[in-house]
């Protein structure tokens, strides 16, 4: 017996999450075989192609918004997790300390130098290789540093006074030398093979310099050597290639009987500016059959003029007036992503990045099924 077929009317109400005044609705996932009896669902290949579109908002160095269109919610949320768990980056693992007479304590500047965000070229980090710390059982074990897996930075600065500062000046930055210590004052060190990757704006350096660090006064020192280790950020935070990463559904806003005059300018205030606009009732419009607009050319109109916006906060829903003239839904298969970058990739190409962690995690499932079937 031939797959029943649904119509277009049909397949575009299973695509809409609906949004009530108190309950979200039609929220469970359809992209399986037997969920709708007698219909065929298996996933295709072709079918895959033509319904899967990648759109674009926003694309700057550090942060990007782009639309994924056609894909499972499991997707996107993998992706999503990807990115801030399994990218690989490098970060200050190691900080040892030769000396420190500032008033912030060894353990607490070692926290503050692990969080500042590093930068550098993106093929000697994937260069790099993994560095295999010592296990509690056996402190003998784990990886010796070596150019391939250590990346070694210096911070080696002492505060000493201005003589040529004016008597009258009471900021310390000019009363003394080095009274600020920035993320600029740590210094790259390359050794071995690392002097053919990290040369010029590609080697490993902070990316704001402006961070600060330390505030030290006259005959206080830090000399410090930090080894920068790759990393990702299930591990640690400090290893995650984003600041944020999330995604949203797109909105979906109908309206369904017309919303004129001051109901009009009310109701585009319940939402973001430019969501909801305000046009003339047209002479077109009132002459339509059904419409509602019969005898009102001339008058305000409610339209949707960018759903992109919305918030979904269902303010409309509250007010009397609008009830069962406006429906709020999401798309279900459409994810807005937006993408922060702490700056070591750019924004857009951590996505991709993300992409070929799913690739390689793919093909290490499908290498365990083949040894499972044999």
């Amino acid at each position: 017996m031939a797959p029943l077929v649904p119509s277009q009317a049909e397949l575009d109400r299973r695509r809409i999450i609906d949004i009530n005044p108190e309950t979200v609705s039609n929220i469970p996932s359809t992209d399986f075989p037997g969920h709708w009896p007698g219909e065929s669902h298996e996933w295709n290949l072709d079918k895959f192609k033509n319904d899967f579109k990648v759109e674009f908002h926003r694309n700057e160095r550090f942060e990007s918004s782009f639309s994924l269109v056609g894909i499972d919610a499991s997707i996107a949320n993998a992706f999503r997790r990807i990115v801030m768990a399994e990218v690989p980056t490098v970060a200050i693992e190691f900080v040892f300390v030769h000396n420190n007479t500032s008033v912030i304590q060894d353990e607490v500047l070692a926290q503050r130098l692990g969080l500042i965000p590093l930068k550098g070229s993106v093929e000697g980090i994937n260069w790099m290789r993994w560095f295999n710390k010592p296990t509690e059982d056996d402190p003998e074990s784990g990886s010796s540093p070596a150019d391939f897996n250590t990346i070694v930075l210096r911070l080696d600065i002492e505060c000493t006074k201005n003589p040529n500062a004016d008597p009258e000046e009471t900021d310390p930055r000019k009363l003394y030398n080095n009274a600020h210590v920035y993320a600029r004052d740590i210094t790259f060190h390359p050794v071995g093979r690392q002097e053919q990757f990290f040369i010029g704006e590609a080697a490993i350096q902070p990316v704001n310099p402006d961070i600060l660090i330390a505030k030290l006064r006259p005959g206080q020192k830090i000399d410090m050597e930090l080894h920068c280790i790759k990393g990702i950020g299930a591990d640690h935070a400090k290893f995650s290639p984003v600041a944020t990463a999330t995604y949203r559904l797109l909105p979906e806003i109908k309206i369904l009987r017309p919303i004129l005059g001051e109901d009009a300018k009310k109701f585009a205030k319940c939402f973001p500016k430019g969501v909801i606009g305000l046009e003339s009732v047209t002479l077109e419009d009132a002459a339509k059959q059904g419409s509602g607009y019969e005898g009102h050319e001339g008058e305000t109109k409610a339209v949707v003029r960018d759903a992109f916006n919305d918030t979904v906060s269902r303010e409309c829903l509250r007010h009397e007036e609008f009830q069962g003239k406006v429906k709020l839904g999401r798309v279900r298969d459409h994810f807005i992503f937006n993408i922060e970058s702490t700056g070591q990739f750019e924004s857009d190409v951590l996505f991709l990045e993300s992409v070929k962690v799913m690739k390689l995690k793919c093909a290490r499932w499908k290498r365990g099924l083949a040894d499972l079937m044999r």
